[in-house]
């Protein structure tokens, strides 16, 4: 019988994390007692909110919960909180390496306007990447509910940025809304400023959101994705590009995209030979972080500790990360892997 290895001792990289969303629970409750900021009964007791967002009123509970949340960050000290905190979680799971991503217009107004809130984030990070020896950067995403013109503007200061932490750029939000061509001009800018393209698809709608973002945004990497296994040859084509699929089983279970973990098309995905980096998605919303990806991965779709390991490889080569820390990474994975005693 093969032993069972420990989840979070598996080196891994974090790709699908938001800004807000990673709150720690109890900080929000502290900051919202703090500001004066009344809490729903969804957002109190440290307990994850009932939601289903597969229809337009769903979302929008989920859409205010999170403003609601956003609301209790307000001071510079509140943003480096919530980094330091975020990459500490982080370690505990066994990521070696996090791209959180983050619309920096939600905290522009106020923290002195949209460069002074990127150079709060991107210092914050810094910082909080220097004291827990977690590599991590930073994904500027634009809001598909917003006008066009505002994601061109973000992906140029996200290219302005680039030397300083950002390495990708993506599009958010409620994906019934707004068409993927409607950025094509964004995302346009920013691979051409060197950053990686990974828009949100594949989630509230179906494997043409998936299309969209490979034909439209030539996209790298997929947020979410997983609505492509309801189309055998849009898995080939994401196989044959190796674009990854940022697939977060727990938020898809959450929203009601499926209605148990065992529904989420995992096991589709990965024997179609479509590159996947587990994420947590929103855990102030959802209620678990990384490793717990990866412990439903091996208890509702039988994922042997290689193919666990397989999973944490695709996350890594997935990433932004430079090739030394990949090629360390990798080994580190493989050491995970090798037989004890």
């Amino acid at each position: 019988m093969e032993s069972v290895r420990d989840v979070r001792l598996l080196p891994k990289a974090h790709l699908h994390l938001h800004f807000t969303g990673s709150m720690r629970p109890s900080t929000l409750m502290e900051l919202a007692d703090k500001y004066g900021v009344h809490l729903p009964e969804a957002l109190q007791g440290g307990e994850p909110p009932k939601l289903r967002a597969t229809d337009e009123r769903g979302w929008f509970r989920f859409q205010r919960l999170y403003d609601i949340a956003r609301s209790c960050l307000r001071s510079e000290d509140d943003i480096r909180r919530l980094v330091r905190e975020a990459a500490e979680e982080d370690v505990r799971d066994g990521s070696r390496w996090l791209e959180i991503q983050v619309d920096p217009t939600s905290y522009a107004p106020r923290l002195g306007g949209l460069i002074p809130a990127l150079e709060i984030i991107l210092d914050a990070v810094e910082t909080a990447s220097r004291d827990t020896g977690l590599g991590m950067r930073v994904l500027v995403a634009a809001n598909r509910m917003k006008h066009p013109l505002d994601a061109r503007t973000l992906a140029r200061l996200a290219v302005r940025y680039a030397d300083r932490g950002v390495v990708g750029f993506g599009l958010s939000n409620d994906e019934r809304r707004g068409l993927a061509r409607d950025f094509d001009r964004a995302f346009e800018i920013a691979r051409e400023g060197g950053l990686l393209a990974a828009p949100h698809g594949g989630e509230l709608t179906g494997p043409s959101s998936v299309r969209d973002c490979l034909d439209d945004l030539h996209a790298a990497r997929v947020g979410h994705g997983v609505r492509a296994a309801e189309d055998p040859r849009l898995l080939r084509k994401l196989a044959e590009r190796g674009v990854t699929c940022e697939v977060c089983p727990s938020s898809n279970v959450a929203l009601g995209v499926y209605d148990k973990p065992g529904d989420v098309p995992l096991r589709t995905l990965f024997e179609a030979g479509v590159p996947i980096a587990l994420g947590a998605d929103d855990p102030l919303l959802f209620g678990s972080r990384l490793a717990a990806q990866y412990e439903l991965a091996r208890e509702h779709h039988a994922f042997t500790d290689a193919e666990l390991a397989e999973l944490a490889r695709q996350s890594v080569r997935g990433s932004a990360a430079p090739a030394d820390v990949r090629a360390g990474l990798l080994a580190d994975i493989d050491a995970w892997l090798a037989p004890t005693g």
